[in-house]
């Protein structure tokens, strides 16, 4: 764990997947802790030379080559041999040493190769030397796709070589199929066809989107990628959906853009989507299709890219969270920004949550050195209030008297004087709560709102915001105090009017809490339930008829 730099995680349908997925990037990567699938040995690769004048395909262990297209690593050096040996059938490329290549060029005479079939012999000329590469080129073409179809074709030949009764024939088939087969399953199969295809899953909040890349080449997962980017701001999902295609298929300086597949799949359609197809085809060289799947094997991997979008996403923020340099930078530069005397170590966060001016409740979060502490959260409940800046005032005047007077707290929670008030709103909330402050009598608390439309920070009085720098440390400190402050506040006014709804169920005669818990199971809310039909209701086991036209009359007349 001392050398661990970070942790990441891809997530796959089986445990057989992951089997597999494991096996693959363990002998791919070579990490240096995993011993189940890894000996002392190195591990073949098959080799395309695509930088020599006349390309060379050979099996090696060396990484090392320069202008080399490799493939690979696989397990069984004689099955990428023998699946070698098939695929020259069908891609006769040069697979002789230099030095055999000049010794037959010099005496004008091919080798054996040439005779059966798996040389197209660029020696003696009997193909030019650009129509070598070309076949080197389909070659490198096949692997990189690893496409199944030659197995079929193989397959047939066995077949119809057995219908002859040339076993000898069908048997060398079988044992070149069983070949190919053990290099084909180098990737968990992800779909039954020879689907080509790029799926996108993106997971972002108001400051950044982390993308899950799956790329599928011949039905099977090749690679998965994954990044996180800034946002701009109120970026919307089309907008991240155009910037992130550009970005991923356009060339880095010294870095080959990647392939770009007949299929990209995106969880939506920005509107210049037709214009973003043609700029894939023009790089492709032939038509691509931007689609959003909606439903079969291509809408469920795009869920699991998703899915891998927001584990990566909640880990970015997780890992910003607990580093403790940022949370100590993201204090003072909030200090900074707000002109406070001193780094605010201590923070507490209100908002304020209702149902159109019902069941109102406010919620009080506390920071601590950057952290929650959730021991010093506080809920809320307010009878009536006009609007929500007559809510921050009522709740700040009930939370400043244990400020002003101490001893009436238990445990002395209350008592701590925070360095920094933050409020969720703009301007008319921020200057409630500094009219509760200065009523209250309580000095040197300073308070600010952060409004969630710009994410602008408001001072009290001031008309023009505060902007903070887009991905900064103490941007994101303001935010996680306000989502937080928000979620609080939300669950408790959920919990207030279920147990409501669950007070007024209760008095209906016939009504008891087994009942009582089916109806909320099913309905949730009391709005829910009053816009219910009549059959709804009694559909909630042990409700009848007669029972559901009660509900339904007294539900009506509490709301």
């Amino acid at each position: 764990m001392q050398s661990a730099v970070d942790v990441d995680w891809t997530i796959v349908k089986t445990e057989f997947e992951a089997l597999q997925l494991e096996f693959t990037w363990i002998k791919e990567f070579s990490p240096p802790f995993n011993i189940r699938f890894k000996d002392d040995k190195s591990y073949p690769y098959l080799a395309v030379s695509m930088a020599d004048k006349v390309p060379r395909v050979f099996v090696t262990r060396n990484r090392e080559l320069r202008g080399v297209k490799y493939f690979g690593p696989y397990t069984q050096a004689w099955a990428l041999r023998q699946t070698l040996d098939t695929l020259l059938k069908a891609f006769p490329v040069r697979s002789c040493s230099s030095g055999v290549f000049a010794t037959a060029k010099r005496s004008n005479r091919p080798c054996l190769l040439a005779d059966i079939g798996k040389c197209s012999a660029p020696c003696v000329s009997r193909v030019t030397e650009q129509e070598h590469v070309d076949i080197a080129k389909e070659l490198v073409n096949f692997m990189s796709g690893m496409d199944p179809e030659q197995v079929e074709i193989l397959r047939e030949k066995m077949h119809l070589a057995s219908k002859n009764e040339n076993f000898e024939l069908a048997g060398r088939l079988r044992d070149n199929i069983e070949a190919l087969e053990t290099v084909l399953e180098k990737s968990t199969v992800v779909f039954s066809d020879l689907t080509d295809a790029d799926l996108f899953g993106i997971a972002h909040d108001e400051l950044a989107a982390t993308i899950s890349l799956f790329s599928v080449r011949g039905g099977r997962i090749r690679g998965v990628r994954a990044w996180t980017m800034d946002k701009e701001l109120d970026q919307s999902l089309d907008d991240l959906v155009r910037q992130i295609v550009l970005f991923a298929y356009s060339p880095v300086a010294g870095v080959e853009a990647p392939s770009i597949p007949k299929e990209v799949l995106v969880p939506s359609l920005p509107e210049d989507s037709s214009d973003l197809e043609l700029f894939l085809a023009a790089l492709r060289g032939s038509a691509v299709s931007l689609r959003v799947p909606k439903r079969g094997d291509k809408a469920a991997l795009a869920q699991t890219a998703l899915e891998n979008a927001e584990h990566a996403l909640a880990l970015y923020k997780t890992r910003r969270v607990s580093d403790f340099a940022a949370r100590t930078a993201a204090l003072n530069k909030l200090a900074v920004a707000l002109e406070l005397s001193d780094a605010p170590l201590r923070i507490e966060c209100y908002d304020i949550s209702h149902l159109s001016g019902t069941d109102i409740v406010g919620s009080m979060v506390v920071f601590e050195d950057g952290l929650p502490k959730k021991a010093h959260y506080r809920q809320f409940n307010i009878d009536s209030a006009q609007d929500d800046t007559d809510a921050i005032f009522q709740v700040l005047t009930r939370r400043l008297k244990y400020l002003r007077d101490p001893e009436t707290v238990d445990e002395g929670r209350f008592s701590y004087v925070p360095s920094l008030i933050v409020v969720d709103g703009g301007i008319g909330q921020v200057n409630a709560a500094a009219r509760a402050i200065e009523a209250s009598g309580v000095t040197g608390l300073a308070v600010c709102g952060l409004a969630k439309r710009l994410e602008e920070v408001w001072l009290p009085g001031n008309e023009n915001p505060i902007i903070l720098p887009r991905a900064s440390e103490e941007l994101f400190l303001l935010q996680r105090l306000r989502d937080e402050s928000h979620r609080f506040a939300l669950t408790a006014s959920r919990r207030k009017r279920s147990s409501a709804i669950s007070s007024t169920l209760l008095e209906i005669p016939g009504l008891g809490e087994k009942r009582v818990m089916a109806l909320l199971k099913r309905f949730g809310s009391a709005k829910r339930l009053k816009i219910a039909t009549l059959e709804e209701i009694s559909d909630v086991a042990g409700i009848g008829r007669e029972l559901a036209g009660h509900i339904l009359e007294r539900i009506q007349l509490e709301q």
